[in-house]
């Protein structure tokens, strides 16, 4: 079955490091949006066994909207028994009562942005929320039977240092969820980072390569197995949505800057709902690029080219069938790619 992802552009604030299509939430505003979403789902027919909430921030939403969205999508399409539901989540907008009526809408799945458990690093990217707030945040969701929790953490960052990675680790191992996604952070163009990255103090390359590799051996410790450069999970709780990108499993995106590739052909919503074409889908290059972010890696017969030198400079493995990149490699997976694609 295909995966449904709907784009909530709303936020507080524009966090400094994000380069998201995103804009201030109003109530009125959220209303229309939502409206408009209801619109365009009546345009399309499919079976989809994930339905993902990204942004943005929902949960900054009123949550009936959240349920209207679901019930249209329930009465529109078929939505399998065992449906994986996640809203991403800002642990400063969320309350208990929020995931009782998640839970109460079908929702099943959590992804919460925690970038650090550090207060300071946290602060240092715009987050309004410390760690008491994360924590309580997880405790709700709990309470409210949604056990199947996602952190997201971010390296590299202003005021993070190899040691202090340990506290957050720590907080992973007390909070008891079931996925981390670990992202470097990555300084975009038209974000206030980009503007003023001549004065940000953040850890050399050679510092964020280490707190990468330490990321993974600490996860390992804690029982997530890394299945894709950048999440990490305990056995059976990998992102069945995002599985999807990375296979090249059909999926539709509703909403301003939402993504699809839906009837082999790739297509996205611009920012006031136009439909703009993006090529063809499930190209040899596409599974080359996106499969070897998994660890299992790709069909070796997809690469055309002499990929041997990776292998003797320990940047890639290979089997009878298979190629895949190693720690190493997942370190500069990006030439890598573009040199075999």
């Amino acid at each position: 079955m295909n995966g449904l992802y709907f784009h909530i552009p709303f936020c507080r604030s524009r966090c400094p490091y994000c380069d998201f299509y995103s804009v201030k939430y109003e109530n009125t505003l959220a209303e229309q949006y939502v409206k408009r979403l209801l619109d365009e789902i009546k345009k399309y027919d499919g079976s989809f066994d994930t339905i993902y909430f990204g942004g943005g921030t929902p949960s900054i939403m009123e949550s009936r909207l959240i349920g209207d969205i679901i019930d249209s999508a329930k009465a529109r399409f078929e939505i399998s028994d065992d449906c994986e539901i996640t809203v991403e989540c800002n642990p400063s907008s969320v309350t208990e009562r929020l995931f009782e009526d998640y839970a109460g809408f079908g929702i099943n799945r959590i992804s919460l942005g925690m970038q650090s458990a550090r207060n300071e690093e946290r602060f240092a990217l715009g987050r309004a929320a410390g760690q008491a707030e994360i924590a309580n945040a997880v405790s709700g969701a709990k309470k409210a039977g949604i056990t199947n929790i996602s952190l997201d953490i971010m390296l590299g960052t202003p005021k993070q240092t190899i040691e202090s990675l340990d506290e957050t680790f720590e907080f992973i191992d007390k909070m008891n969820v079931t996925h981390i996604s670990a992202y470097m952070l990555k300084i975009e163009k038209n974000t206030r980072f980009f503007e003023m990255k001549e004065r940000l103090k953040l850890p050399d390359e050679d510092t964020v390569c280490d707190m990468y590799l330490k990321t993974i051996n600490a996860l390992s410790k804690l029982g997530f197995g890394q299945y894709e450069i950048s999440n990490f999970s305990k056995p059976g709780f990998e992102s069945r949505h995002n599985l999807k990108y990375w296979e090249l499993e059909e999926y539709l995106g509703i909403g301003a800057s939402a993504h699809s590739l839906w009837n082999g052909r790739r297509f996205y919503y611009d920012k006031n709902f136009n439909i703009i074409n993006d090529g063809t889908g499930k190209t040899d290059e596409e599974k080359i690029m996106l499969g070897l972010r998994l660890n299992r890696g790709i069909d070796k017969s997809l690469i055309k080219k002499d990929y041997s030198q990776y292998i003797k400079a320990g940047l890639m493995n290979e089997t009878d069938k298979s190629v895949s990149l190693t720690l190493q490699g997942m370190l500069v997976s990006n030439y890598i790619i573009s040199e075999l694609i």
